[in-house]
């Protein structure tokens, strides 16, 4: 009797321990997954994330195919269909998923929010939840993407990732968290791939994109380069019309992909309508390297919302435009800008040999000016001079870019 009674006082503390933070290595019942290590974790909660009770959650690493040191990172936010060890069971086969298929060469991190109740990467936000809208609305980030952000840089720390190699990608709901976590830390990611994210609401309201702006003021880190592909024909893309302009009026990079495939997850499928989902190598983007912003570009597709999603037309927007940092000392910064060749880029597409597009740089490292000062630039013959805007941001009006690879030069003046 006194065993009974005293047995949940011995095992009271040993459980709390087990959901502590930092993570713990649990047993796994497959320590591999196509060919490739993997270890599993299990965390309780830091105070700090402002979680109104405590719980337990788990996330998988699975390792390169050969060890490495410095590699980098590729994390996945599942759908709500799913949780850690179902998404991860769909990189066993071509075709389910196929946003979840790491890298061979990479490290890759499985996150949860699956297991408690209510505890979605979107905050619980999408259109078709008013309430869940009203509770997690605003700039201000929710426990789940507080624990996303700590568990990827505890786990940079522990494998020794490449800091500046630091990837986000998800499907559906987690295409949705992919954008309202991944867009407001570009602090932490190089750059973030979203497949048919359901709803725009969430980075709408963490980024204050309109109609939610607020008066807190942001000091938004430079973001990362975002892909997005989504299908007119998908209920959960409504609103992208908001989100393609709000990127454009804040000049975030944006490459963005849609066509009639639906809320599809099957990469295969989704290239016999538009072929340009895996066309720009968004996984060589680095975080300490400069990166241009193309915006109003004369080979932009027009998007189909909000009025033609019935249109059976696919599009792009940025699609062909590639880029090659050079230079970025305190006086001087170079980089490459040209049109993807033919040879280069397969594509059902045409591609055009010249565009004319306005540039704007983000991420530069080194080059010391500072806003309001001036400068001069150089792109192949074209010469001209300018300011510096409020916001550190050096942007070239209507620059020709075409299929040869033409220097964009800045120096201070």
């Amino acid at each position: 009797m006194k065993l009974a009674i005293y047995l949940p006082i011995l095992l009271f503390p040993l459980a709390l321990k087990a959901a502590e933070w930092p993570p713990s290595l649990t047993a796994s019942k497959s320590p591999t997954i196509n060919g490739r290590n993997l270890e599993t974790y299990q965390h309780g909660i830091q105070a700090k994330w402002g979680y109104e009770k405590p719980q337990e959650d788990t996330f998988v690493v699975v390792h390169p195919e050969q060890k490495r040191k410095n590699a980098p990172l590729y994390v996945v936010l599942h759908s709500a269909g799913h949780d850690v060890h179902s998404a991860l069971n769909c990189t066993k086969t071509i075709g389910n998923h196929d946003i979840y298929r790491s890298p061979r060469d990479h490290y890759a991190l499985y996150l949860d929010c699956r297991k408690n109740r209510g505890d979605w990467w979107w905050g619980g936000m999408h259109r078709r939840g008013k309430k869940l809208i009203e509770k997690n609305s605003g700039p201000d980030l929710v426990p789940v993407e507080k624990r996303v952000i700590a568990c990827v840089k505890w786990v940079i720390k522990k494998y020794g990732i490449d800091p500046n190699r630091v990837y986000l990608s998800g499907n559906s709901m987690g295409g949705s968290g992919t954008l309202g976590i991944g867009m407001r830390h570009g602090d932490v990611f190089a750059a973030i791939k979203a497949n048919v994210p359901a709803g725009i609401e969430h980075v709408s309201h963490r980024m204050q994109f309109p109609p939610f702006a607020n008066k807190k003021k942001i000091n938004y880190p430079d973001p990362p380069v975002c892909i997005n592909y989504s299908g007119q024909n998908d209920g959960w893309a409504i609103g992208h019309d908001r989100f393609i302009q709000a990127m454009n009026e804040r000049k975030y990079a944006l490459y963005m992909y849609w066509g009639p495939f639906g809320h599809a997850n099957n990469s295969a499928q989704i290239k016999k309508t538009n072929d340009l989902i895996d066309s720009l190598d968004w996984l060589s983007i680095k975080r300490n390297e400069a990166y241009p912003v193309f915006i109003g570009a004369k080979s932009d597709n027009k998007h189909p919302w909000p009025d033609e999603t019935k249109s059976k037309e696919s599009g792009q927007i940025n699609g062909f435009f590639r880029w090659k940092n050079l230079e970025d000392t305190k006086d001087r910064f170079k980089i490459l800008l040209f049109v993807a060749s033919t040879q280069n880029l397969k594509t059902q597409f045409k591609i055009p040999n010249e565009t004319t597009t306005s540039v704007t740089l983000r991420r530069i490292q080194n080059l010391k000016i500072k806003p309001g000062e001036a400068f001069s630039w150089s792109y192949g013959s074209n010469k001209g001079e300018g300011k510096v805007d409020s916001e550190g941001l050096i942007t070239i009006e209507n620059i020709n870019i075409t299929n040869q690879r033409t220097a964009l030069t800045i120096e201070v003046k």
